[in-house]
């Protein structure tokens, strides 16, 4: 029984996450991250470990967003430059 509930539990995280846009992903990966990482660091230091989920969560969805769009801003100035080189123009992308 406690196998069927494991590759359910599996099954549905995976497929729950596949029409998730790139800033959603990245914020969610952040969030988790950020949870098990504040659980486990108040955990080793004696705090309460509800706390450092809820404020790892926070800091690490904030992190994961602002992963998000400096990826963006990076993706746009590398198109900018490809397209200033393939037409022969100079690059006007913002630095």
């Amino acid at each position: 029984m406690k196998k069927i509930i494991a590759i359910t539990a599996a099954a549905v995280a995976i497929t729950g996450c596949s029409g998730m846009s790139n800033t959603e992903q990245r914020t969610l990966s952040g969030a988790s991250i950020g949870a098990v990482a504040g659980g486990v660091g108040t955990a080793i230091f004696h705090g309460n470990p509800i706390w450092g989920v809820v404020g790892g969560a926070a800091v690490g969805a904030a992190s994961g967003y602002a992963y998000d769009a400096y990826k963006k801003n990076e993706g746009s100035n590398y198109n900018a430059g490809y397209n200033a080189g393939k037409n022969n123009q100079p690059n006007n992308a913002p630095n």
